[in-house]
């Protein structure tokens, strides 16, 4: 059974920092890409952040450019979400998930695989 599964969530002030992580099991994702997702409620799911199959490639959404860094590690087949500057508006469910393939992108419908997401809550 594959499962990817979130961690690292919490309950964090503005200008906070927190580091999320995604640890898969059951396959492989070394040769997919991955992606980081939010959603808050009453919102759609969110783009916020996508790495390519090797690391080179990174690919953030204009609200956290900047403020959040995905990264990965193929021999953990891991995912990590770096978190800074966190704001209130920054509050949400955020989801990892695995591509269809190796390249990247800002599509959810792109991903085959979904964690069951990590409450990340900034208050003001």
């Amino acid at each position: 059974q594959v499962q990817l599964v979130e961690s690292g969530g919490g309950l964090v002030q503005a200008g906070g920092s927190l580091r999320l992580s995604c640890v898969a099991s059951g396959r492989t994702f070394s040769e997919n890409a991955m992606g980081w997702f939010r959603q808050a409620p009453g919102k759609e799911r969110e783009f916020l952040a996508t790495i390519n199959w090797t690391g080179g490639f990174t690919l953030y959404a204009d609200s956290v450019k900047g403020r959040f860094t995905i990264s990965r590690d193929n021999a953990k087949n891991a995912v990590y979400l770096q978190m800074n500057s966190l704001k209130p508006e920054d509050t949400a469910v955020y989801y990892c998930a695995a591509a269809r393939g190796s390249y990247t992108s800002t599509q959810s419908t792109q991903y085959n695989y979904w964690g069951q997401g990590t409450q990340v809550t900034v208050s003001s």
